[in-house]
């Protein structure tokens, strides 16, 4: 079935909800339709076909479409919690200022949801402990920045923050984690440029998640590429520290097959060299963006798996959807079989800039042994 018409018939149940809830005259119910408007026009006008040109009425229509996304979301919250608050306790206070109180909710939840994800990221300082590791990795020192998303809402001020944020921290390796851009290069580039500056330290890996793939896969591989970025693809680096080698493997997305290229392999990644190379190594990471392949890696034989994808549901309620969806790898440290995960609630937001119940994150993952 077709996306497009089975949105809008949930758009126009949405809004019928609303509209029975607080319209009060025809100009209260053409302003109450106007943000369902900017969000059907998302998937309609951006979703559904593929742009050669982006205007900027086009990117002032993406950006009000996705904050009208976390509005209505918020505005239906706001009501069902209110409407059962009135079913419960039936307060004369809020039967009495119903719109009012509504619409309350839902400006402070956008508000403040705009407000922690504009201010991001924080650095999350990450143990991660070993009984084996080897005493050259004690103390290494990982940045993973994951799902910036790199598009309508997040733009080339935030990515030069994040760099720097990055570079201060002084990482042993820094790895991108998959959903780095959100559409196509003659529209991105000026923003993604500050990227270049993690590949001067020689340490920097990417791989791809579902987003870089629906954003022109080969165009963006090359892309990073030519920037100096090692793209991992079923493939892995030999890094040496000290005296032994530390594997840094790293897989496709299953949203790969989309854009013809090989699907997740996890034992490939494992056996194909990034170049060629010879030694074993004591230690092996894995970066996969979909933490549904954890899988994959620890029956591959990996110690360590680093990925995103989920932003931790980003705000509520998807918060608890998602919990529920990827558990037990949805966010943060969990383990699967002898293997570690890591799973990041992601540096930057997709779709609606807001963050509630939810922190974007720089992760620092710090080796030490157990």
């Amino acid at each position: 079935m077709n996306f497009v018409p089975v949105f809008t018939i949930v758009m126009s149940l949405t809004y019928f909800y609303a509209w029975s809830r607080l319209s009060t005259d025809i100009a209260t119910s053409l302003l109450l339709a106007l943000p369902f408007i900017l969000v059907w026009i998302i998937p309609v006008r951006f979703w559904s076909t593929d742009h050669s040109s982006y205007s900027k009425l086009d990117h002032t229509l993406h950006v009000l479409g996705y904050v009208c996304m976390g509005l209505v979301n918020f505005l239906i919250i706001s009501l069902l919690l209110t409407d059962f608050i009135l079913l419960i306790f039936r307060p004369h206070l809020i039967q009495t200022y119903y719109g009012s109180f509504v619409f309350s909710l839902t400006t402070v939840a956008l508000i403040l949801g705009l407000f922690r994800a504009h201010f991001g990221p924080a650095v999350r300082e990450v143990p991660l402990h070993f009984p084996n590791l080897p005493q050259e990795l004690i103390g290494l020192r990982i940045v993973q920045i994951s799902d910036l998303h790199v598009g309508p809402t997040l733009r080339k001020n935030y990515v030069e923050k994040v760099v720097k944020k990055t570079l201060t921290l002084e990482p042993d390796l820094i790895v991108l984690t998959g959903d780095i851009v959100d559409g196509k290069i003659p529209h991105l580039k000026k923003h993604v440029e500050p990227l270049d500056d993690l590949t001067t330290t020689g340490k920097a890996y990417f791989i791809m998640g579902n987003h870089d793939y629906y954003s022109g896969a080969n165009e963006w591989i090359k892309y990073f590429q030519e920037m100096g970025m090692k793209v991992l693809l079923n493939t892995h680096d030999l890094i040496s520290f000290q005296e032994i080698k530390l594997m840094l493997a790293g897989v496709t997305d299953p949203a790969a097959a989309m854009a013809g290229h090989p699907a997740p392999d996890a034992q490939a990644a494992m056996k194909n060299h990034y170049q060629n190379q010879k030694g074993e190594a004591q230690f092996k990471i894995l970066l996969a963006h979909n933490p549904k392949l954890a899988s994959e890696g620890a029956e591959a034989g990996f110690d360590l798996m680093l990925s995103g994808h989920t932003h931790a549901g980003q705000f509520f309620p998807w918060t608890l959807i998602v919990k529920k969806v990827h558990r037990p790898h949805y966010w943060g440290h969990s383990v699967e079989g002898k293997m570690q995960v890591y799973v990041s609630a992601g540096t930057g937001t997709w779709g609606p800039p807001i963050r509630l119940g939810t922190k974007t994150e720089l992760t620092l993952l710090k080796l030490k042994r157990s």
